[in-house]
């Protein structure tokens, strides 16, 4: 499946695992570190596979004649555990929203100098002062994508709430995606909730919800729902936004993604700097590089992501992007949607819950 699609599946999903997995990195090196050098001229980056385009590195190497090494990881938690040998070399690391809790937590990132940041007023007002790192103190946003549905009109003429995947006249013809913590944004947000509750008894009531819901579902569905959509085989399905969604959205005129009126969620993909990084000159001049509107463009025309860089969309030349939801969710849309937060030890509330869930 698309990179996109595989990313969000991972970032969600990991979360349940990440306690276990950190407690295993500790005791490991990993063979794969790159060696970091000082001097200045290089730069040794950690990120997602496919998220910061090569003319965006390219046009950094040339402008500053500093050298960049990008090496990618498949998930927030291989991530993590490469931070925490404390010998990972990097001088940039690219978590997600939550991850960037855990990193602060772990003190395995240090807090910025905005002293020498430049252009953070170029972004969005949902991604200043984000909820998971009150006034960017540790890490700068770079791209972003929701989680919400989409539907086919010849089926669902039209919708705006969660309340479609639960309504029992399209029996069969519905989907949610396959992923705990996907499932419970709808579960507690269409039972008057936040997507980001941790309270026992909201999750319990979502939990109840989701149970009675999964008797009129085709299924769980994290890979091809958009293709099922296309094909009238769905009627609505719980979606994440990206490139698979978008090019079905912008190929089939009768399928519509929309973040629900009660909220959704938002994530985002931004950069931080490793405690003990050695080139962090050379980090904070990337930073400052990405956050130029033209350079920020490049994450939608040559990355096909969504920018977190307002000032970038009058640089970006696919404008198609910029009015299709499922790259590009209106602001009015988003104004609600919550970001995903590490649920810490509330997570055993939603293992429970959705163990009863698969079980019904």
């Amino acid at each position: 499946m698309p990179r996109r699609t595989l990313s969000r599946t991972l970032l969600a999903t990991s979360v349940v695992t990440s306690t276990a997995l950190l407690a295993a990195a500790c005791g490991g090196s990993g063979s794969d570190a790159v060696s970091s050098s000082g001097g200045g001229k290089n730069l040794n980056i950690y990120a997602w596979a496919g998220e910061i385009p090569d003319s965006v590195v390219k046009g950094f190497e040339k402008e500053t004649g500093i050298k960049v090494t990008v090496d990618t990881f498949d998930s927030n938690e291989t991530m993590t555990a490469k931070l925490s040998t404390g010998s990972s070399g990097y001088d940039l690391v690219e978590p997600s929203q939550y991850t960037v809790q855990q990193l602060i937590g772990q003190k395995l990132i240090q807090p910025l100098d905005h002293a020498q940041l430049k252009g953070l007023s170029n972004l969005a007002a949902k991604f200043r002062d984000p909820s998971y790192d009150k006034g960017n103190k540790y890490s700068v946003p770079w791209i972003w994508g929701t989680t919400g549905f989409a539907y086919n009109d010849k089926c669902v003429k039209s919708a705006t709430s969660w309340k479609t995947l639960f309504d029992a006249k399209y029996k069969g013809k519905l989907y949610m995606l396959d992923n705990m913590l996907a499932a419970y944004i709808a579960g507690l947000q269409v039972t008057g909730h936040r997507a980001t509750s941790t309270d026992k008894d909201q999750i319990a009531e979502a939990t109840s919800a989701l149970e009675k819901q999964k008797k009129i579902l085709a299924g769980y569905n994290s890979t091809n729902y958009a293709q099922l959509l296309a094909s009238g085989q769905a009627c609505a399905a719980e979606a994440w936004s990206g490139t698979a969604m978008a090019k079905v959205v912008q190929s089939d005129s009768h399928v519509h993604y929309v973040i629900p009126s009660e909220g959704g969620s938002v994530w985002t993909d931004g950069l931080a700097i490793p405690k003990g990084a050695k080139n962090t000159t050379s980090a904070y001049k990337f930073i400052n590089y990405l956050l130029r509107p033209e350079v920020a463009a490049k994450a939608t025309d040559d990355g096909s992501s969504a920018s977190v860089n307002q000032a970038a969309r009058a640089y970006i030349k696919d404008k198609a992007a910029l009015n299709n939801p499922a790259i590009y969710a209106p602001d009015s849309a988003i104004s609600k949607a919550d970001f995903l937060l590490d649920p810490g030890t509330a997570m055993q509330y939603f293992q429970q819950g959705w163990t009863k869930v698969k079980a019904s």
